[in-house]
């Protein structure tokens, strides 16, 4: 299977050398890095001017759709890191599709942060899109289901495009966009696990098709904080379960909103066991593992699709290994994500997107000192990549989780 990488001419750069580029094509998956408002040279264009940001990055996320011969009809998810409250996220939503329209309607899923990787920048985004090996459309149907809390105009609950399904963040939110129990995070997570099973039975799947979920929760950086919720989002899972990455952040847009998730899953549109799709699973031995049990995997593969879990620096017992040091913690977990790759029959070659999650603030310093671990462990040119500052992981002294995606040239 050949594989496309995108660079753009005249595009945005980083201020360092990487093997990363801003979107990677693999048969019919493509995904881009987050794309920020940067010039060539590595400098926030507009600091602190949303609306120009906005357009910038959209500019340069269909620049790099074009450049691997795909566009905006494709889209199946947008991906947004913001900084800013509810009204931000409203007019970030709005901008975005008056651009895209009302025949894409791609999923969307939102990240308020206090800041981003470098100061003045206020958006950071990044897209999924699926296309036909040789250009044609894909059969894909967008589902906005009653009950569910509204969704902005112009994006649904549900995307389905052949196999994949990609839901949007599903959240304690009412149908009339008020809380519901605000500021309650236990009970917020049973209502957001209903609401995800709902959303996912309209698109024909459940939750034994997800392939990976990823959990925003506010909170402060302590195990304690997310076990009690983590037991009961792991209730509606079997064992083996799907890869998982949980991020804590300090609150989210919407005032007294404790927690939300989005999933993407595989289940056929037709074929024996009602659709249901072979999976094969990762957990390498003596690797890392949670104070909790949990049914979720390192990793999973479902036809040629893979996905990993954020990968951390801890050990069996959940002790973080190499406390505060980043660089040290980064090339751990860049370790562990090849070992859970080798067990599914890959390597850090078929690796198409990379997200890392890393605790520092608005700073190339904090950046740069795990991007060029990760990055100098790809070969040029290398995968899509976003690299995401937070205050705090589910682990005191724990500073990065990255997780992964990968495509092989073949179905398993």
């Amino acid at each position: 299977m050949n594989r496309q990488y995108s660079w753009p001419t005249e595009h945005w750069n980083w201020p360092v050398e990487l093997s990363h580029q801003h979107g990677v094509r693999a048969g019919e998956y493509i995904f881009t890095g987050g794309q920020a408002d940067l010039d060539s040279h590595g400098r926030v264009q507009h600091p602190g001017d949303l609306r120009a940001q906005v357009a910038s990055v959209v500019r340069y996320l269909l620049d790099v759709l074009h450049d691997l011969d795909s566009g905006p009809a494709d889209l199946v998810r947008l991906v947004v890191y913001f900084v800013g409250d509810a009204e931000t996220e409203r007019v970030i939503l709005e901008q975005i599709a008056r651009v895209t329209g009302d025949d894409v309607r791609p999923v969307v899923n939102t990240i308020a942060l206090p800041q981003l990787c470098y100061p003045g920048m206020l958006i950071e985004l990044e897209g999924v899109a699926m296309q036909a090996v040789g250009g044609g459309k894909l059969a894909r149907q967008s589902f906005i289901v009653d009950g569910l809390a509204p969704v902005p105009a112009g994006f649904p609950h549900v995307v389905r495009c052949g196999d994949v399904v990609f839901t949007g963040d599903m959240s304690a939110l009412a149908a009339d966009g008020s809380v519901n129990y605000p500021g309650d995070l236990i009970t917020q997570t049973r209502l957001m696990m209903e609401q995800l099973c709902v959303a996912l039975q309209a698109a024909g799947a459940d939750c034994d098709d997800v392939l990976k979920l990823n959990v925003l929760y506010v909170g402060d950086g302590t195990a304690e904080n997310w076990q009690q919720p983590a037991l009961i989002r792991q209730g509606y899972f079997n064992d083996p379960g799907p890869a998982a990455t949980g991020i804590s952040v300090p609150a989210f847009a919407q005032v007294d909103l404790m927690t939300k998730i989005a999933v993407t899953a595989m289940r056929a549109v037709d074929g024996v066991h009602g659709g249901r799709l072979d999976k094969k699973y990762s957990w390498p031995e003596g690797h890392w593992n949670w104070t909790t049990t949990l049914p979720y995997k390192h990793g999973n593969l479902c036809g040629r699709l893979i996905h990993l879990g954020g990968q951390v620096s801890l050990d069996s017992q959940a002790n973080v290994l190499d406390p505060d040091d980043m660089v040290a913690q980064t090339r751990t977990a860049m370790a562990n994500i090849k070992k859970v790759l080798a067990e599914l029959g890959a390597t850090l070659d078929d690796v198409v997107k990379v997200t890392a999650f890393y605790q520092g603030k608005a700073s190339a310093d904090a950046l740069h000192r795990n991007l060029l671990v990760r990055s100098g462990c790809y070969r040029t040119p290398g995968p899509a990549t976003s690299g995401i500052p937070v205050p705090s992981l589910v682990y005191e002294n724990m500073l990065i989780e990255i997780e992964v995606i990968a495509v092989l040239d073949t179905a398993w």
